[in-house]
C-alpha cells in the first residue's frame, strides 16, 4: 500500500486525509511527544494509529499511549526511553482508518532536530560589593547523545527588578548570546534586585537549533540581604531554643541532687573493724610478756 507524505496535502494537490500539522517533540532527554489536528469535517467513524522506528530495517512499533479529544479520536501519543544516536532518524507512519478503508501517512525527521533541550543545571550566581561584579556560572542541559561543552551556545537575560520598597520602577533587561559556562556581569549595584535566567541551542554540533527551555530565574542583590523581619525571626527562635534547652538542663539537674546529698560524718565509722581487733591483739600480746617478765623474776 503507497504511503502519502503525512507532512504533505497529498498526491493530486487534494486534501485526501483529515490529518494535519504532525509535529513530533523529544524532551526531558528521553520523553518523545507526536501530536496532530484531526479537521473538523472528519467522518465520525475516523480513528488513527501511529507507528514509529529509528531504522529502515526495523519493524514498526505501534503507540501504546494514545492523546485522545472529546470524541475518542487519537490526536498524538507519548513515548518513553527514547534515545538519540548521532544523525539518525525516526520514521513514522500514521493509520488513517475512515470509512472502512486505511489511509497511510508516513515522514521522517532527524532526532536530534527535534529535541527541545532541557535547561542548563546549577545556575549559581556569585557577586564581590568591591568590584561591583558578579561572576554567573552554569552547566551544559543533559542529552543522550551529546556530552561536550563546545557544543552549546547560551542566551542569557538579565533584568533589574522593581523594587516597592523604595519605590523603584525602572527596570531594564539584558540579553547576551554567549560559548562557554560562565559570564560576568559587570553592572552590579548590591543595592538592587536582579534576576538572571538562560537557554540553550546548537553550536556547531548535532543539537537542535531551537532554544532550549529557560533554566530557572535565580535572583540576586538586594533580595538576596536577609530583611529585618527575617532576622527578629531567627532570633527569636534562637532565645526560644535555648531557654527550652536550659530548662531541660535545670530539671535534669534538680532531679540528680539529692540523691548524692552529703550525709553528716560519722567520726566512729571510719575506723575499721578489722584495725581495732589487731590493736586488740597487739595488746593483749603484750600484756602477756609482761606477765613473764614478772614471772621469771620472781
Amino acid at each position: 500500500m503507497k504511503c502519502l507524505d503525512l507532512t504533505g496535502p497529498g498526491s493530486s494537490g487534494m486534501n485526501v486525509t483529515a490529518i494535519k500539522n504532525f509535529v513530533c517533540v523529544i524532551y526531558n532527554i528521553s520523553f518523545m511527544n507526536c501530536t496532530w489536528h484531526v479537521d473538523r469535517n472528519a467522518s465520525g467513524d475516523a480513528q488513527y494509529f501511529l507507528y514509529w522506528k529509528t531504522s529502515r530495517k526495523e519493524d514498526f512499533v505501534r503507540c501504546q499511549n494514545y492523546i485522545e479529544d472529546n470524541y475518542g479520536r487519537h490526536t498524538g501519543c507519548r513515548f518513553q526511553n527514547v534515545t538519540i544516536e548521532g544523525s539518525r532518524k525516526g520514521y513514522f507512519m500514521v493509520n488513517e482508518s475512515r470509512n472502512g478503508q486505511n489511509i497511510l501517512l508516513c515522514t521522517t525527521m532527524y532526532l536530534y532536530k527535534i529535541e527541545k533541550l532541557s535547561p542548563p543545571l546549577n545556575v549559581t550566581v556569585n557577586c564581590t560589593g568591591v568590584s561591583h561584579s558578579c561572576e554567573i556560572q552554569w552547566q551544559r542541559p543533559l542529552t543522550s547523545h551529546v556530552d561536550r561543552d563546545i557544543c552549546f551556545k547560551y542566551k542569557i537575560v538579565i533584568e533589574k527588578k522593581e523594587d516597592p520598597e523604595e519605590r523603584i520602577k525602572n527596570t531594564y533587561k539584558m540579553e547576551r548570546n554567549i560559548t562557554g559556562n560562565s559570564y560576568i556581569f559587570e553592572s552590579f549595584d548590591a543595592k538592587k534586585r536582579y534576576s538572571v535566567k538562560i537557554r540553550a541551542t546548537n553550536n556547531y554540533c548535532l543539537v537542535s537549533e531551537n532554544w532550549g527551555e529557560w533554566s530557572a530565574p535565580v535572583e540576586f542583590g538586594r533580595e538576596q540581604l536577609p530583611s529585618i523581619a527575617s532576622y527578629t525571626l531567627l532570633l527569636i527562635s534562637a532565645i526560644a531554643a535555648s531557654l527550652i534547652l536550659f530548662f531541660c538542663i535545670i530539671t535534669i539537674y534538680l532531679k540528680t541532687v539529692p540523691a548524692i546529698v552529703l550525709q553528716p560524718k560519722n567520726p566512729f565509722h571510719d575506723i575499721s573493724l578489722v584495725n581495732f581487733q589487731t590493736e586488740n591483739q597487739f595488746i593483749k600480746h603484750e600484756t602477756e610478756e609482761i606477765i613473764t617478765i614478772i614471772e621469771e623474776v620472781a
